[in-house]
């Protein structure tokens, strides 16, 4: 608990740990009345963030027009 609350059934004071149930949790952790501490790590996935990721390929960029508005022309020497 961030700040000492009480209420019928209950009093509960700032710094202490109070288990319940995940859904109540949540509501009682808004950050200001309370924070979630867990028991067990969270767990995170194996693996370079780079494989995690997923979604589409950019667009190839499109070439831009040769500049003079004709075809393109090799100089000579």
């Amino acid at each position: 608990m961030l700040t000492s609350v009480a209420g019928t059934g209950f009093s509960w004071e700032a710094g202490q740990e109070i288990d319940l149930p995940g859904s109540e949790a949540a509501q009682w952790a808004d950050g200001v009345r309370a924070e979630l501490v867990r028991d067990t790590p969270v767990e995170t996935p194996e693996g370079s963030p780079a494989a995690e990721r997923t979604g589409r390929k950019q667009p190839a960029r499109r070439r831009q027009p040769a500049r003079g508005g004709g075809p393109e022309r090799a100089e000579t020497r």
